[in-house]
């Protein structure tokens, strides 16, 4: 009941419907689904290790009944069959939409032997135990029917109870026939389902043989001989020498790789180193022009000693007036104003010239006073 849930929950999904360029339309997408555990232990049994079913007479189910839904004891037995060779999600998708055709679906599906399917379709690369294997794993199989048969028989539906079968509606010529279910479409009991495009046995095929190089080289690398892989000696060795130059190409690729991105690292930070050195050479350059530019604080410094040397060596002028002698006040010696923080003495008289004029002491004036004796 658990796997039948989940699969209601993911039919409930709006189908993803492709535009010309292959664009998923907006809004088709709902909201995710809840957890839960569906997953199934065992893999389905084949149908010839059943037990025979009961005595009833086989009576089929109408499709109205079939969508109306019926009983746990009475479920739809729908019928589904194909080859699946490599089986992918291409088929596994064909039997989901096949399980979810009615409420209630017993899901068989059948597999065609080998000989079968290399006689009306050609040669497989999975043997048909690897394909009855392969798809009795499958989570939505019920009931797999080994040797199945190409065309589908009154005895065949009636044996394993059939109500439908499931396919996609493309018509299918095979065995001499332009379509082997038309008689199953005209009694009514045809299902159809959706084939996934992108995904089928042969685009997988197609893939290995157009690569068909690249994966010998591959499986040769993986420990598997020539002789297993049905390469020839010269095929193999040209296979081991495109191995060892496409080694020196990844290896030289490589190495352009990390010149290119130790070049880059290299500019990136010349071009840091450089844009620093524009930053501290301007600041420099502002700095040494504060200091010794025209108007700089340097200028500034000097005009301003030089107005106070000029000031502090050039005498004043002697006032008008000046003082007697006795008025004069004996003072010890007067010194240059720039030797001293006092105030300037009153300048010379005019007959006192060079450096005796800077300097006034005690002695002068008792060798004026001797003078002036010696004239009287």
């Amino acid at each position: 009941m658990e796997a039948q849930s989940s699969s209601e929950l993911l039919l409930s999904r709006k189908r993803r419907r492709e535009g010309s360029n292959g664009e998923t339309e907006e809004g088709e997408r709902l909201g995710k689904i809840p957890r839960c555990t569906v997953g199934l232990k065992h893999p389905a049994p084949f149908a010839d290790e059943l037990e025979p079913a009961d005595g009833k007479p086989y009576a089929r189910v109408s499709m109205e009944e079939a969508k109306r839904g019926t009983s746990s004891e009475r479920p739809v037995r729908v019928y589904a069959d194909g080859i699946f060779d490599v089986f992918h999600s291409g088929h596994a998708r064909a039997l989901m939409q096949a399980k979810c055709l009615f409420p209630n679906t017993h899901l068989i599906v059948g597999v065609c032997s080998d000989d079968l399917t290399h006689k009306f379709k050609g040669f497989t690369v999975m043997n048909e135990d690897e394909r009855y294997d392969a798809v009795r794993h499958c989570r939505y199989v019920d009931e797999v029917v080994r040797n199945a048969p190409w065309t589908l028989t009154p005895e065949f539906l009636a044996k394993h109870r059939i109500d439908f079968v499931a396919h996609d509606d493309i018509p299918y010529s095979s065995a001499g026939s332009d379509d082997v279910y038309k008689h199953i479409k005209e009694a009514g009991m045809f299902a159809p389902t959706q084939r996934t495009e992108g995904i089928s046995t042969s685009d997988i095929i197609t893939r290995i043989v157009r690569d068909y190089d690249v994966y010998v080289r591959r499986n040769l690398q993986r420990g598997y001989t020539a002789k297993e892989l049905n390469v020839s000696f010269i095929n193999e060795k040209k296979y081991h020498l495109q191995e060892r130059v496409d080694k020196v190409k990844r290896k030289v690729r490589d190495v352009e790789e990390k010149s290119k991105e130790f070049v880059q690292r290299v500019e990136e930070k010349s071009i840091d180193l450089i844009q620093k050195w524009e930053e501290k050479s301007r600041e420099f350059i502002g700095n040494f022009l504060q200091m010794f530019g025209p108007e700089g604080a340097l200028k500034h410094m000097l005009k301003e000693g030089k107005g106070r040397m000029l000031q502090a060596i050039s005498p004043r002028q002697s006032p008008s007036s000046s003082p007697t002698r006795e008025e004069r006040s004996p003072s010890p010696t007067f010194r240059l104003p720039f030797f001293t923080k006092t105030s300037p003495p009153p300048s010379p008289p005019p007959h006192h010239s060079g450096a005796r004029g800077y300097l006034i002491s005690e002695d002068d004036d008792d060798e004026d006073d001797d003078d002036d004796d010696d004239e009287n």
